[in-house]
């Protein structure tokens, strides 16, 4: 029997599918109609003889198949975007001290940054991770390049990335004390996300307390995971071990951005952004 070969374009189209929950949503992503994108799933389907997706009138989910298929796409599509990237884009060297806030995409920007340093080998990446105003602050002592990192309330400079909801989490089940204020772990003063929640607290006249502090993310998200306080995360920066709280204050969203060369006269900034905006899929 000879074994056909997969199409990446529907492949794609699978992918976008199963990341986004529904064809509709996957449509906008790709700039295509619901209709297209459930031919291309259709397309797949019948050359891999299995169905990909089980439908109800609520909900699209993936079927064991495709549960198989999907680890099998992506890395199909990383492979041939990071190909594709090497033969026709220009060639980028030198050397990018890039300051990346840790709220930025903590489980998933490591990866990023190897596909991006494969993708551009030339390149020599040097990377210092920490807190987005201190990463701004040694921008402009001209120590790093280029900062990824939150855009504060009002601001305008930077160039937007993607804008994510801010939300309350905690570990699976977590259930505050009654009569006690509620515990809160957050990072150092300073921090755009623990300004907003505690005035969105304050303002909505629930008590709370910081009963953990830490400087890193990572830290703040460990005494989440650990049962012992709530936090607040981006919705691209969830981590294992947490869950989002219900009815508390609303914390709006955050602009996620790239500070530096705002007027985009660097082929290499550029190449980091598109990189970065390509992998998230976002436009």
């Amino acid at each position: 029997m000879r074994i056909p070969d997969l199409d990446l374009d529907l492949l794609r189209g699978f992918v976008a599918v199963a990341e986004r929950g529904g064809f509709t949503a996957a449509g906008l992503a790709l700039g295509l109609t619901q209709s297209a994108v459930s031919l291309k799933v259709k397309r797949l389907e019948d050359l891999v003889g299995k169905p990909v997706f089980a439908r109800t009138s609520r909900a699209v989910t993936l079927t064991r198949e495709g549960e198989t298929l999907l680890a099998y796409a992506r890395r199909m599509l990383a492979l041939n975007d990071e190909a594709v990237r090497r033969m026709v884009a220009p060639p980028v060297m030198g050397r990018l001290r890039l300051g990346v806030a840790d709220h930025f995409i903590p489980n998933s920007l490591a990866p990023m940054l190897a596909g991006f340093s494969r993708a551009y080998p030339d390149l020599r990446l040097e990377v210092e991770v920490g807190r987005s105003h201190e990463l701004r602050a040694e921008h402009e002592r001209g120590r790093l390049d280029l900062v990824l990192g939150k855009r504060r309330d009002g601001e305008t400079v930077g160039r937007l990335v993607f804008t994510e909801d801010i939300v309350w989490v905690a570990a699976p089940g977590f259930s505050a004390l009654p009569d006690r204020p509620l515990p809160l772990s957050m990072l150092p003063q300073g921090c755009m996300f623990r300004e907003r929640a505690l005035a969105a607290l304050a303002r909505a006249g629930i008590a709370f307390e910081v009963v953990f502090t830490s400087p890193s993310l990572l830290g703040v998200a460990a005494a989440a995971q650990a049962g012992f306080a709530l936090t607040v995360l981006g919705r691209h920066g969830f981590l294992p071990g947490v869950a989002e709280v219900p009815d508390l204050p609303e914390l709006g969203t955050a602009q996620m951005c790239v500070f530096g060369d705002e007027g985009g006269q660097s082929p290499v900034f550029d190449a980091l952004i598109g990189f970065l905006r390509e992998s998230m899929n976002v436009a």
